[in-house]
């Protein structure tokens, strides 16, 4: 093929007639007008007599110039030009291609996708093996050199890691590559990293390497930090550039507990900077509801930051048994509570019935005795719903007679009369210290300072279970601390005043490192390495590489110790990790990173990911020539003075032949104009243009025969379905697609799947029809699946799952069990359930949100099950006889309940609608 810029020739030899434009030019110029005949008697006279002189008439300039310029079209047209051309790479042998696969990459994942399935069909041609590496899921394993087309089929199940490669993982890789010589084809993040230097010069040991960036800029989102009460959010950019404004969301659970944004803020980086600060204001109860901060608009890992209990200060309610007294703050039964929590919590005070309303994490009575039995009724319903109640002991508790001849329900153990101290009735002999706490205790791996002793304390009557609720002991043994659990909640009980009058255990660190065990207050900062030693944490939820959130399931528990190093891998992926009641976030970005450009030597020429599409336009010249030739004649019509002759036909055509563009364009214009009014004022369902005539055909008499059905039998009173131009058609106006598979038709643009995910996102439903279920079933072993693979792999598709049996779409409309079409397959896909989506007991099905799935997928051909002529008579069979009849009802009863849960949600999966449910069922 011979280039000429972007514009290629498949066959170049015939441009050489392009050497000829000159002699034609010679030859039309000595072509003369036709002569006008005039009828004159006296030209009688003249006949016999001869000129020996003649003198040809000239053709005008620009009319020659008109033909010149259709011949040259006629042969550029079939030269076969052909815009951005596919031009195979030189070389020859092992192809290793070769893709970091980071979160870096999960931005614009589906154009690297492509790019490399342009080098595996560059590959494919010309015959070369082929090894396709992720940088960050290396093994060291020998590389296997396949075919191309077999890593074409693997290609689907390639996704980017919420990691950065791994230095020793990728040593271990590079030992194992032997001494075979291989080129690299390298899709870079363009981030640098300790092991792109030693990877890049193994690489070029072995072959040429070819680099391949993208010059989009990569954006990270640093952990989330609570100061002044503020958040404080930071945000960082691959490198610099112009002034850049994005929008950063928090993501949590409104008090239905359905996940939405929360709160959202704007976030400027400055021209030439590579970092911005930002700082949100939220009031205590929707920050403690944030579960992670992102940057709208951004599918990557990097993306997100989880929050932690850093973040989720706890609301702490402050009681005391009696008032401060004036002067003598540091006797006041709550001023090292206060000094201890206000740093980490937000403290609220008031009367216990005002308390309750507020519904705050943990409430600390000091030195309250006696309660009020509303009070008293009200905690005992707050502890079991899960609060979480801590009380202190002093004079007034040691005085009263509360829980001493039975356990009082909000104390964890009954209380002796009197107390213990020193020089008292039951005296000890000197301040006793603390013993080390037991391994069941939440206090478990803390220090306890020498300093820290008893002087006086109340003191727990022996009981049975007295052993399993003490959790803090002096060194004699006698209880200091006793927990008891009431339904989903606890009551805690220091034996001690939260002032100095009875310990000095308020003055210690420990007495703040007690509290934060007990979950009272939270840390203002990840727990170091010194406090994980000893721990195991597990993974609650966890990051893909696109930023989402998912369940960990069954990920092993990691050491506190290797989770202090923050080092990511695939079993110890970015997320959310437990320990008890305390929760820590591994981000991808922690807050030291810097993003910084990957530096290439002078040797390397680092191309971009753009792949042109190739664009044959020899039909393009062809048209634009025979306009030209149209045009040349009706001008020579016009230069011989033949053009009146016709008596204005020509004159009329020639009218007709101008305005075909522009009329055609206020057609299509009216068109869309009318298109927009019919589908905002009516429900209109309608099919995707596949290019493929029959099809098409097919897919509007099946959404015909679907309209009529839904016309007489629900109140959805459906139009005339329409055919829908990805490219150029508005898609918001249908709240339904029918998209049949077609193996010739072409991939959408950019801009088409564009408006695709903008339409699912929004609330609409694709039927992806792959119409072989007679030969297969959905997935990639049939062409037909293979294409929807390629057609919907730019789609943001939700996971799917087979069809349960107790989905929303089963009883929309009719109670249904199967969904065949015109073939018969179970395999029918849909957006999968939450994991955590429970079964009510007696229920037969579970509790799902009241989203509608945005696509569903098989291969039952419904439209051809559903599709009527004109005169509403079903144009292809169905099975055989009654089972076949039955069938086609039971596949226009499933096209039912499809638009019923486009247009209604899922309504039914309210509890309110068991009942019916069930008794039509037969339970």
């Amino acid at each position: 093929m011979w280039m000429l810029g972007p514009i290629g020739f498949t066959a170049p030899l015939l441009l050489l007639g392009l050497l000829a434009l000159p002699i034609l030019w010679i030859l039309l110029r000595a072509v003369p007008p036709a002569p006008i005949r005039r009828r004159f008697p006296g030209v009688a006279l003249l006949l016999g007599l001869s000129d020996e002189e003649t003198q040809t008439d000239r053709t005008p300039w620009w009319l020659l110039l008109l033909r010149m310029l259709a011949a040259a079209l006629v042969i550029l047209g079939f030269a076969g030009p052909v815009l951005n051309p596919q031009i195979d790479e030189p070389g020859s042998g092992p192809l290793l291609v070769l893709v970091d696969g980071g979160w870096a990459d999960a931005g614009d994942w589906a154009r690297r996708r492509d790019r490399i399935e342009a080098a595996l069909e560059e590959a494919g041609r010309a015959g070369r093996p082929v090894a396709l590496v992720q940088r960050s899921d290396l093994s060291p394993v020998a590389t296997e050199f396949l075919s191309a087309d077999r890593w074409a089929n693997r290609l689907a199940g390639l996704h980017p890691q919420p990691w950065l490669p791994d230095p020793e993982d990728q040593a271990g890789w590079i030992a194992a590559l032997g001494s075979e010589r291989f080129d690299t084809f390298w899709l870079s993040s363009g981030l640098e990293d300790e092991g792109r230097a030693p990877l890049l010069e193994a690489l070029e040991a072995r072959g040429t390497v070819r680099v391949l960036e993208n010059g989009r800029p990569v954006l990270a989102l640093k952990p989330a930090i609570y100061e002044d009460g503020l958040v404080r959010l930071s945000a960082l950019r691959l490198g610099s550039g112009p002034e850049m404004e994005v929008d950063l969301a928090a993501v949590g659970l409104d008090p239905a507990g359905v996940e939405r944004q929360l709160a959202t803020v704007p976030l400027t980086f400055g021209a030439g900077e590579a970092g911005a600060e930002v700082e949100l204001s939220l009031p205590p109860e929707l920050r403690n509801r944030v579960t992670r901060f992102e940057i709208v608009a951004q599918r990557s890992a990097g993306a997100v930051t989880l929050t932690d209990d850093s973040l989720k200060r706890r609301e702490v309610a402050l009681i005391a048994g009696r008032e401060d007294r004036e002067g003598l703050e540091l006797l006041s039964p709550l001023h090292y509570l206060e000094q201890a929590l206000a740093p980490t919590a937000d403290l609220v005070d008031g009367d216990i019935a005002d308390l309750l309303l507020a519904n705050p994490d943990a409430i600390i009575l000091a030195d309250v005795a006696r309660l009020a039995p509303a009070e008293s009724d009200g905690l005992v319903d707050w502890v079991e719903a899960g609060g979480l109640l801590v009380r202190f002991a002093g004079p007034r508790l040691a005085g009263s007679d509360v829980s001493r001849n039975e356990l009082d329900p909000l104390m964890p153990v009954r209380l002796r009369e009197g107390g213990r101290s020193v020089g008292g009735a039951m005296s000890w002999g000197e301040p006793k210290g603390l013993r080390p706490f037991r391994e069941d205790s939440p206090f478990f791996g803390l220090d306890i300072p020498s300093e820290v002793v008893v002087n006086s304390q109340v003191m727990a009557q022996p009981d049975p279970e007295l052993s399993e609720r003490v959790i803090a002991a002096l060194a004699d043994g006698t209880p200091l601390v006793t927990r008891k659990r009431m339904g989903d909640g606890q009551v805690v009980l220091f034996h001690v005043t939260a002032n100095t009058e009875w310990s000095t255990l308020p003055l210690s660190g420990l007495f703040v490192q007690m509290l934060e065990r007990l979950a009272i207050s939270t840390r203002p900062s990840a727990p170091d390495a010194a406090e994980l030693v000893g721990t195991t944490w597990t993974a609650d939820r966890v990051l893909d590489g696109y930023g989402r959130v998912e369940l960990a399931e069954t990920l092993a528990g990691v050491p506190g110790e290797r989770l202090a190093e923050g080092r990511l891998t695939r079993e110890m992926p970015p997320g959310l990790y437990a320990s008890g009641d305390r929760r820590v976030a591994l981000n991808v970005i922690g807050p030291e990173a810097v993003l910084k450009p990957a530096q290439w030597p002078a040797r390397i020429a680092v191309e971009g990911l753009q792949v042109a599409r190739e664009t044959p336009l020899k039909g393009q010249a062809l048209v634009a020539a025979l306009a030209l030739l149209w045009l040349d004649l009706m001008l020579s019509l016009w230069l011989s003075g033949r053009l009146r002759q016709l008596r204005g036909g020509a004159v009329a055509l020639l009218a007709l032949s101008l305005l075909i563009v522009p009329g055609g364009r206020a057609k299509a214009q009216q068109g869309d104009d009318a298109l927009a009014l019919l589908a905002t004022n009516e429900v209109v369902l309608a099919h995707v243009i596949t290019n493929d005539r029959q099809t098409d055909q097919i897919a509007a008499a099946g959404l015909r025969g679907l309209s009529e059905t839904l016309y007489g039998r629900t109140s959805i009173e459906p139009v005339d379905p329409v055919a829908v131009d990805l490219e150029t058609d508005e898609l918001a106006f249908f709240p339904f697609l029918y998209w049949p598979i077609s193996l010739d038709q072409p991939i959408p643009s950019a801009v088409a799947y564009g408006k695709l995910n903008r339409y699912l996102r929004s609330g609409g439903m694709i039927l992806f029809d792959t119409r072989d279920a007679d030969i297969g079933g959905f997935g990639s072993g049939t062409p037909a699946g293979r294409k929807l693979q390629q057609l919907a792999r730019p789609l943001d598709v939700p996971p799917l799952e087979p069809f349960p049996q107790d989905h929303v779409l089963t009883r929309t409309f009719y109670l249904l069990q199967d969904f065949p079409g015109r073939f018969v397959s179970r395999d029918v896909w849909v957006e999968a359930a939450p994991l955590d989506a429970e079964k009510v007991e007696g229920m037969p099905f579970r509790n799902l949100n009241d989203g509608v799935t945005p696509v569903v997928i098989g291969g039952n051909d419904w439209a051809a099950a559903w599709a009527v002529d004109e005169r509403g008579n079903t144009m292809f069979p169905v099975g055989r006889g009654f089972s076949g009849e039955r069938q086609r009802e039971l596949a226009l009863r499933f096209g039912v309940n499809l638009i019923m849960h486009v247009l209604t949600g899922n309504y039914k999966s309210d509890q309110v609608h068991v009942p019916d449910l069930l008794d039509r069922l037969g339970q």
